[in-house]
């Protein structure tokens, strides 16, 4: 199980590493949201402000962010010091008030898993206007089989079988089950999900930072994930020094059922 805490301790290695979310992402929000640049967003789970910055750059800057991690608080706080239409609330989402509802608009990037669904799409419900939409978007693990990637996978079923992505569901299986658990509310309507990937290049040394943001990695032994990462290190540098991941994100629309 993922540790929703766990980035709290890494913020600036998050920041650094973690892939960016596609820009015609945030077209798609925008444009199914019907959103207003002065009407106000509602972010949860805004972490290093990665998502944050996405709406920011479209001129959407009416955002209050919830974060759970006081680190991750005080990160994103410094990073939009200089918009005073940003607003970090440092709590849980579950222990939040709802101060400045109603919202036009919700969204969550790679955080709503972390909150039971039958209480947090409730809220979320709550405290949308009438018009009101919801945003929820997801990186989707994608595991590939070439040759590097295959030996990476051996080091994985040698030292931590339990995070052999062989063994993962499908992509398509976990994109289902997230729209079917969005469908089970019965609160949101017009439910559509969109895909977004691109394969990216990465150096051996910021393929193992990037593993080293991933919250079952760091649930992992020290012993055991210094020897994984350093075995993972050396099989890229034998291969040339790169190795492909594709970066797949998968977003879930909806609209507020009255």
């Amino acid at each position: 199980m993922e540790n929703k805490e766990t980035f709290n301790f890494i913020a600036r290695e998050y920041e650094r590493y973690r892939p960016t979310y596609p820009n015609e992402m945030f077209d798609d929000i925008l444009n199914y949201s019907n959103i207003k640049n002065d009407e106000k967003i509602l972010e949860i789970g805004c972490g290093t402000g990665q998502a944050t910055g996405g709406f920011v750059h479209k001129d959407f800057k009416n955002i209050t962010c919830i974060e759970l991690g006081d680190k991750l608080a005080h990160f994103t706080t410094d990073k939009f010091k200089s918009v005073n239409t940003i607003k970090v609330v440092n709590t849980s989402f579950e222990d939040w008030d709802g101060s400045g509802s109603p919202y036009k608009l919700a969204v969550s990037g790679t955080a709503f898993h972390f909150i039971e669904p039958e209480f947090g799409y409730r809220k979320v419900w709550e405290l949308l206007e009438d018009t009101g939409s919801i945003a929820f978007f997801w990186t989707v693990h994608v595991p590939l089989f070439d040759v590097v990637n295959n030996e990476i996978r051996s080091h994985y079923q040698e030292l931590a079988p339990h995070l052999d992505d062989s063994k993962y569901k499908l992509p398509e299986e976990t994109v289902y089950e997230r729209k079917m658990i969005t469908e089970k509310t019965g609160i949101f309507t017009n439910i559509i999900v969109k895909e977004y990937s691109q394969t990216q290049s990465h150096t051996s040394n910021d393929f193992v930072s990037l593993l080293n943001t991933n919250s079952r990695h760091r649930q992992l032994s020290k012993p055991v994930k210094s020897t994984l990462l350093e075995k993972i290190k050396k099989t890229i540098d034998k291969a040339g020094g790169y190795v492909n991941k594709e970066h797949r994100v998968a977003l879930f629309l909806g609209k507020k059922l009255t």
